[in-house]
């Protein structure tokens, strides 16, 4: 395929995500990615993993992405919240005959689906290993140079490579940015007692640690971690040897899923916000981390990307049901209005969060504490915040109620 409706640039779990939902409903993509995929679908690769929210569950069941990660995710059935190890915890579940709040999959699971998905559709040309040379965008439409001297053309160009994307830069979109001072630790852990399918988010002054439930396996039960530090203490805790790391692990755990067990490897990643003040220009528009990085507090990265996907799949059917095509301005102004909101919401409320949460002090955890357990007791609060982190408030796209467009 040299022509297509859509180029996407980045072949990640937005991009790949973004390909498949087109392809569903008849819209044609080139993805162009660098990345090896026999590497980024590899055991111990980045070690990450993400809760994807059950309103972007729906978006990928009805793209028929689900069935490819069958057996692989942790439904989470409980998110307990508290300041350090003390009394005063917030815990959220489903109610009766509700679905789990979410799912928790390794990333290269999700990678591996997406990818196979995207590479099975008949409507989308996925070129790895290969990088955009040269790009030109006009009113006429969207051409590009490959790496491996072929080229294309498209209608629309969508930047999808991430926190750094060179497309976002290249179209002199402002965006503001800021880093917080804190490296993630990440890893995974195997424990004695079963986590239960519940969460476990815990605010220490130094930064926030999560406890992720993955699916157990022949080793056992088993957790990702997710352990923010200080950025000065990052460098010597990635020096500590193994046995010293799952010391300060226990430590911060408290013990209460029993004698642990480090699965490694380790990773970490510095962190930082960023939100671009425009996420479209002619013939261009962002999603995901291209458009907004938040603090990774809240698990809420991937599920704002894919509810950028959700919401731009939408846009673009509606408008070539009526004749527009899909780089038509007035579908990208109306892209851009669905999305800005939500996401400016989502990321001043995780970056809030980590402010709060992060101020010192025995007054300050005493308050916190205090309006955990207002929250625990008003119920109506708790629905609102569940329902948050379902991913399911606002002006909710189709695909994200489980229905294609």
């Amino acid at each position: 395929m040299s022509q297509a409706d859509l180029l996407i640039l980045g072949g990640g779990l937005v991009g790949s995500a973004l390909a498949v939902a087109a392809d569903a409903h008849g819209i044609t993509s080139i993805v162009v990615d660098p990345a090896d995929p026999a590497v980024i679908t590899a055991a111990g690769f980045d070690g990450r993993a993400s809760a994807i929210a059950s309103a972007p569950m729906n978006m990928l069941r009805a793209i028929g992405v689900a069935d490819r990660l069958a057996g692989k995710g942790c439904p989470i059935e409980g998110i307990r919240v508290s300041d350090g190890l003390e009394p005063g915890a917030l815990d959220f579940v489903p109610q009766d005959g509700e679905s789990a709040l979410g799912t928790m999959f390794e990333n290269r699971d999700l990678r591996t689906a997406l990818l196979d998905a995207a590479g099975a559709a008949p409507g989308v040309d996925l070129r790895m290993q290969t990088r955009a040379a040269a790009v030109d965008r006009d009113e006429a439409g969207v051409r590009a140079a490959l790496s491996d001297g072929s080229e294309v053309r498209a209608s629309l160009l969508i930047g999808a490579e991430g926190r750094n994307s060179p497309t976002r830069e290249a179209a002199g979109l402002n965006v503001a940015r800021w880093t917080y001072d804190h490296v993630a630790l990440v890893t995974s852990i195997g424990h004695e007692h079963s986590h239960d399918n519940v969460a476990y988010e815990i605010f220490y002054p130094e930064g926030p640690f999560a406890i992720l439930p993955l699916n157990d396996d022949e080793r056992g039960h088993r957790s990702a971690i997710v352990w923010s530090v200080r950025g000065a203490q990052g460098p010597g805790m990635q020096k500590l040897g193994d046995r010293g790391y799952m010391a300060e692990l226990d430590r911060k755990m408290g013990g209460f899923l029993g004698q642990i067990t480090w699965l490694g490897p380790r990773f970490a990643y510095p962190l930082g916000f960023h939100h671009a003040a425009t996420i479209t220009a002619e013939r261009l528009a962002l999603v995901g981390d291209a458009a907004h990085g938040i603090h990774p507090i809240a698990g809420q990265g991937v599920n704002v990307g894919f509810r950028d996907v959700a919401a731009l799949v939408e846009v673009l059917v509606d408008g070539k049901r009526i004749g527009l095509d899909v780089g038509d301005r007035a579908l990208l102004k109306r892209y851009e209005r669905w999305r800005s909101l939500d996401t400016f919401m989502v990321a001043a409320a995780t970056d809030g969060l980590t402010r709060l949460f992060g101020i010192p002090g025995k007054t300050a955890s005493a308050v916190r504490r205090f309006g955990l357990s207002a929250v625990q007791h008003a119920p109506a609060l708790k629905d609102r915040f569940i329902a948050e982190a379902r991913g399911e408030s606002g002006a909710l796209p189709k695909l994200l109620a489980g229905l294609t467009v």
